[in-house]
């Protein structure tokens, strides 16, 4: 039989069942469902963490006292009790630092922050040195960066959050106006572009002074974090190797000690979020094979019930001429059908709940054709392979006694 008569009658038998088919179907759409709703909002979220997340430049790196992501909880209070890094450790690194373009210095805290009347508190507080309008990648919406003058002489600047200068100024130049930070009056030189939520989490609640003004307010009993831009990518590692080693020479760590300090570029932030990832991703993977399963089993079920439906049917085709393979391919061929079916489905599904997550939530999702080709595979694989014993029996029958059984 040609293969799209025995297509026609694979699909003619789905048809002629709707609801029994349907309900087969339920596991197999939540399997392919469920993997492709994680994998479209896994892709997302890459996408979104290497745009937003590791927002640090491809030749910048990071020098900290205590990891800049925590993953390991032991681990962040060892970190703790090293030395702080401070003003000499900086200036050390930007005196003798020959890959190094420039080195800035930062350090942060939360606080309260007053403007126009209202008074927004858990604000992020940043002090940072002039050298960082170099590195940044932040962008201003409007206004400048503080310049090296502003910093040495603690001047009473500072640049706002996007968020924070919508709240305080929403009708009025953010230029013209003044905010006071730990009673202290700052004008207003500056308005970041709007960064957006990462994972939930408001990006654009801070604000940015010299670094000057900063230790004046909170005091120097903090590590700073010193923020390294190399000439170019390809001068990134080599500029952390000669920073490790300016740093535990001044240290004085013995040759086989670990370093008491932590660096962090777009990579590390990257590896972090991958190793997430992974995790979810497997667990999602979990959920989706054990529903394919069920699935499977539910559809070698169903087929075993139809092959005893149609045991008449096999007799007579068997009768005229009908080959052991061509009644093979026929109820394989409907197994796999069916599972399509189910894939199809699930694939639409599986999108739909993503772009709902997408606009409902912070989390975004990210649409790709391989991810529902990947979707349509496992249905495939689900049909080929729970289909192939029920279609093997069909095709074992022998055709007297499926006559005398019809």
């Amino acid at each position: 039989m040609p293969l799209g008569e025995t297509l026609r009658l694979a699909l003619a038998s789905l048809a002629a069942h709707k609801l029994r088919s349907l309900l087969t179907l339920v596991g197999l759409i939540v399997a392919v469902s469920s993997l492709i709703l994680v994998m479209t909002l896994v892709q997302g979220a890459n996408g979104y963490v290497e745009q937003k997340l590791a927002n640090l430049g491809t030749n910048v790196f990071e020098v900290s006292k205590t990891p800049a992501v925590i993953t390991n909880y032991e681990e962040f209070t060892a970190a703790l009790r090293h030395r702080d890094l401070t003003h000499e450790d900086w200036r050390a690194v930007a005196a003798a630092c020959r890959q190094c373009r420039a080195v800035g210095a930062a350090a942060r805290t939360f606080g309260r922050v007053r403007g126009a009347g209202r008074s927004l508190a858990d604000i992020q507080l940043h002090g940072e040195s002039a050298e960082i309008a170099d590195i940044t990648t932040l962008d201003l919406a409007a206004g400048r960066y503080f310049n090296e003058t502003e910093d040495r002489r603690a001047s009473h600047v500072v640049i706002l959050g996007h968020r924070l200068a919508r709240e305080f100024f929403p009708s009025g130049d953010p230029l013209q106006g003044t905010v006071r930070i730990a009673g202290e009056e700052f004008r207003v030189i500056a308005v970041a572009e709007e960064i957006g939520s990462i994972l939930g989490r408001d990006q654009d609640s801070f604000v940015i002074v010299p670094l000057g003004i900063f230790e004046k307010l909170y005091g120097r009993r903090h590590s700073l974090t010193l923020k390294v831009q190399a000439f170019s990518q390809a001068a990134l590692n080599p500029a952390i190797e000669e920073v490790r080693a300016l740093l535990r020479t001044r240290r004085q760590l013995a040759h086989d000690a670990a370093d008491d300090f932590y660096v962090t570029t777009a990579e590390s932030y990257l590896q972090v979020w991958k190793r997430i990832t992974t995790v979810f991703f497997a667990v999602f993977v979990l959920i989706s094979s054990i529903a394919s399963i069920v699935g499977g089993i539910v559809i070698t079920n169903i087929m075993l019930v139809s092959v005893t439906e149609r045991t008449k049917e096999i007799g007579i085709r068997r009768s005229v001429g009908a080959r052991r393979g061509d009644i093979l391919g026929q109820f394989l061929l409907e197994a796999v059908a069916q599972s399509l079916v189910g894939g199809l489905l699930g694939v639409a599904l599986g999108f739909v709940l993503a772009l709902l997550v997408a606009q409902l939530t912070p989390f975004p999702a990210e649409v790709r054709i391989w991810v529902a080709l990947a979707g349509l595979a496992l249905a495939l694989l689900v049909g080929v392979v729970f289909g192939l014993y029920p279609a093997v029996q069909a095709a074992r029958l022998d055709p007297v006694a499926a006559l005398r059984a019809g």
